[in-house]
């Protein structure tokens, strides 16, 4: 003990100059002092035992603390880091405490920053961490002092001093917790004014410091950070997330009363567990298993009979998903009435990383809570409601696995009851996108009784007959769901489902849309065991057509079932033709010539595409022509009746259009022809002087084919009533109109009968012969053409009389070729 002195006493008088020199006004006297001081205490050789080592600086501290505040930074920065050692080294740095933390305190506990060297602001912060440290249980003296520290250099602009102030901090709550409890929450204010910095390692840190200031403080906290935590979760930084993850899982596992703060701390761990780090993933998976059983071995009464007769998951359960434990799901059943609100509210935030984020935490609320979650369901599909509508795709996706657990979880006699309603009185395509996710995760058989009910809900006109394309697109999806779950089930409905793709593919825009219908059919097609998709059509096209009556007396041109029958017959092909009793009287009430012209006009189009390709659709059965007397009669005719207007016109040209598709289609034979014909003539013939060169044109052909089917069969009266309309044609201003009633000219002379009495009717053939002969000397060669090749044909008749007409004329022709081809043709034919 005496040499531990002697050594001691030694050492003290070879630094007492250097003690002294301290004192002294020039600042390398000073610095060469603590150098000396260093070396000859610290560095001495052979070293100090820690008894001499704390005698010396019981002496040495009080000169050395007033170094700390020398305005020379260098012997600043060594009486610092002498000091540090010195604690680092002797046996109880707790005696020095009473005259190290006032300095500490008046460096850096100010309201404004003594020392201005963020490096001696660093190394002061490091000592006061390792008087933290080394102190333990003696620090309860200092606490306050420490705490007023802590506020300002939590709050320090150099980034190095913030993050060994949140680690001081959390050494200091974890050395005095059952004090340390009382002053806490000073601490939490500065901690989160530097939750945002713009330093990612010193986000980290705070966040932990905050962890480990609730965890041994005051745990009411919570509250005042839990926002500034879950703000920190859409950080792009990965270690912030993950440090948020672990605060908030060793939280919610041993936090004192983190029973009443489970519904605010959950949130922020389950987002974890859709995070796009795998590591925060499974960090955050590890963390709320332990809590799930730690949670079940505290409530292990309450719990006794699920842990005794647990079943294991359901049977229909989502695939690919692990089960969590008892404990995680009650503890999440007894919460999602405090979570859902704000969960659903955040839904509809205005920044779209808050959206994108609680979407995703919906889902995973939802797999854990299970069947409980029927007792939320109003709540909850409002907000799916109008997230599904989101502009954000991720938003969206996640609602709709959202909602595919709902089908897992809830009964459809529950959420038909909800939805049904929200989907017949909602204008916009949400609840149609949630319920066919719903659908999509029902069971089917469960799903099997409410078939009727749901498409009833999907055939009503307010649904179905809907032009949004995102609204059909989610209709469709409504469709496919059913059929995809449902499977053959869906045969009890399929009418209905058929509908729905049909209305669709009536009112669709978009290729996308049409495309969907498509494979809708296809799969309602298979799903009723059908070979192909004309067979589908067979089965309800007359359900269909029957469901129009009797309102299809009343259609207008803006009527939704009007372009339903047009769809249905044009995509029918040859069911149309086993269904003619059903579809003619329709076609008949609407071209009456009394219904709005628009509405004829749209029919006539229709019966025009229809007869365009007979065989394969109006009779594909060999059936139309029974009906065609009818077309004709009582569909065509009455509206060739000339009336004033473009609209009019229009449909006199489709009306004329049409006759000639029937002739043209080979439906009429000429039996069934011939009784109609004189009706047919009069209307046809007024026609060809009609404004509309279309419709003269087509006029014409029409004649051309009753005609050529008549044939001898025609009055010969009649024929010479006809002559006259036909020679006004070849003075019409199209030369096209001129040459097609040239041929109808060649098929009315194929109409004269042998034994033709030439004599008796001369005056008839000279009318004829004078005016085809003016057109024989037009300008046009194809006319000239078409009139030689009528006249020769017509010369058959009377060829003396011809040649008697051509003589009278010749002379006045331009070029005598033509009549003296005419006069030779005419000559051959009288010998």
């Amino acid at each position: 003990m005496a040499s531990t002195d002697e050594n001691s006493n030694a050492v003290l008088q070879g630094i007492a100059r250097h003690i002294n020199c301290l004192s002294e006004e020039n600042r390398n006297t000073r610095k060469r002092a603590l150098e000396g001081i260093k070396k000859d205490t610290l560095q001495r050789n052979p070293q100090l035992d820690k008894t001499e080592l704390q005698t010396v600086f019981s002496e040495v501290l009080k000169p050395l603390l007033k170094t700390v505040s020398d305005p020379v930074e260098k012997c600043r920065e060594l009486s610092i880091s002498i000091l540090a050692e010195f604690l680092q080294n002797v046996p109880s740095p707790g005696e020095c405490l009473p005259y190290v933390m006032p300095v500490l305190v008046q460096r850096l506990g100010q309201q404004d920053i003594i020392e201005h060297s963020e490096e001696l602001r660093l190394q002061m912060v490091e000592m006061l961490s390792q008087i933290v440290t080394l102190s333990a249980d003696k620090m309860v003296v200092y606490m306050d002092d420490t705490i007023r520290i802590l506020q300002r250099t939590i709050q320090d602009p150099f980034p190095e001093v913030k993050k060994e102030s949140c680690k001081c901090a959390s050494k200091l709550a974890k050395s005095i917790p059952q004090h340390f409890h009382m002053q806490s929450e000073s601490l939490i204010k500065p901690l989160l004014t530097a939750i945002s910095h713009q330093h990612s390692r010193v986000r980290v840190c705070v966040i932990e410091a905050i962890g480990d200031v609730i965890q041994y403080g005051n745990g009411k906290s919570v509250d005042d950070v839990v926002s500034h935590l879950a703000q920190r979760l859409f950080d792009r930084t990965p270690t912030v997330r993950q440090a948020v993850t672990k605060v908030t899982g060793n939280w919610l596992l041993d936090l004192c009363d983190r029973y009443s703060f489970f519904h605010k701390l959950m949130p922020l761990l389950l987002t974890g567990l859709r995070d796009e780090q795998p590591s925060i993933r499974e960090l955050a998976d590890n963390f709320w298993h332990d809590i799930g059983i730690k949670y079940a071995r505290e409530n292990e009464d309450d719990l006794k009979d699920k842990m005794d007769f647990d079943q294991g998951p359901p049977k229909h359960y989502p695939p690919k998903v692990e089960r969590s434990n008892l404990g995680c799901r009650t503890l999440m059943m007894r919460n999602v009435s405090k979570i859902l609100p704000g969960l659903v509210r955040d839904l509809g935030d205005w920044v779209a990383d808050t959206r994108i984020k609680s979407a995703s935490l919906l889902y995973t609320l939802l797999i854990n809570c299970e069947d409980y979650i029927t007792q939320h369901m109003e709540i909850l599909l409002s907000g799916l409601y109008k997230a599904s509508m989101d502009e954000e795709k991720q938003v969206v996706a996640d609602v709709q696995k959202a909602a595919e657990v709902i089908g897992y979880f809830v009964k459809p006699e529950v959420w038909c009851k909800l939805m049904l309603p929200a989907i017949k009185s909602a204008q916009s395509s949400g609840p149609l996108m949630v319920m066919a996710s719903v659908i999509q995760g029902s069971e089917r058989s469960q799903l099997k009784p409410y078939l009727t009910e749901i498409t009833a809900a999907l055939v009503a006109s307010d649904v179905c007959q809907t032009i949004q394309p995102q609204y059909q697109v989610q209709l469709l999806h409504c469709v496919q769901s059913l059929i995809t779950v449902s499977d053959t089930d869906c045969q009890d409905v399929s009418l209905q489902l058929f509908t729905v793709l049909l209305t669709v593919l009536t009112l669709q825009q978009d290729p996308a849309v049409k495309e969907k219908v498509e494979k809708g059919l296809e799969s309602l097609s298979k799903a009723e065991g059908l070979g192909s998709r004309v067979e589908l059509f067979r089965r309800h096209t007359k359900s269909v057509l029957l469901s129009f009556s009797p309102g299809y007396e009343d259609w207008t041109t803006h009527s939704v079932e009007r372009y339903i029958f047009d769809t249905l017959l044009l995509e029918a092909g040859s069911v149309v033709g086993e269904n003619l009793e059903h579809i003619i009287p329709v076609f008949i009430v609407n071209l009456n010539p009394d219904k709005d012209p628009e509405v004829r006009l749209k029919f006539f189009t229709l019966l025009s595409k229809l007869m365009m390709d007979a065989g394969s659709t109006v009779d594909s059965l060999g059936m139309f022509g029974e009906f065609g007397g009818i077309v004709v009669e009582k569909m065509i005719l009455p509206n060739c009746t000339w009336r004033a207007g473009h609209v009019a016109g229009a449909i006199r040209t489709t009306a004329v259009s049409c006759l000639w598709a029937l002739l043209q289609s080979g439906v009429l034979t000429k039996q069934r022809l011939e009784p109609m014909t004189e009706d047919m003539i009069t209307p046809i013939i007024s026609l060809m002087d009609d404004d509309n060169k279309t419709t003269r044109l087509v006029s014409c052909r029409v004649m051309t084919r009753i005609f050529d089917m008549m044939g001898t069969s025609m009055e010969q009266d009649r024929l010479h009533n006809m002559y006259p309309e036909f020679l006004k044609r070849l003075d019409d201003s199209s030369d096209e109109i001129r040459v097609t009633v040239a041929r109808t000219f060649l098929a009315y002379f194929s109409c004269f009968r042998e034994g033709y009495d030439a004599q008796l009717y001369k005056a008839h053939l000279e009318a004829i012969y004078r005016g085809l002969l003016v057109h024989l000397d037009d300008p046009d060669t194809k006319i000239q053409e078409a009139i030689l090749g009528v006249l020769k044909e017509a010369g058959k008749i009377h060829p003396a009389l011809l040649v008697q007409e051509v003589e009278l004329v010749k002379h006045k022709h331009r070029s005598p070729k033509y009549c003296n081809d005419l006069v030779q043709f005419a000559n051959t034919l009288k010998s």
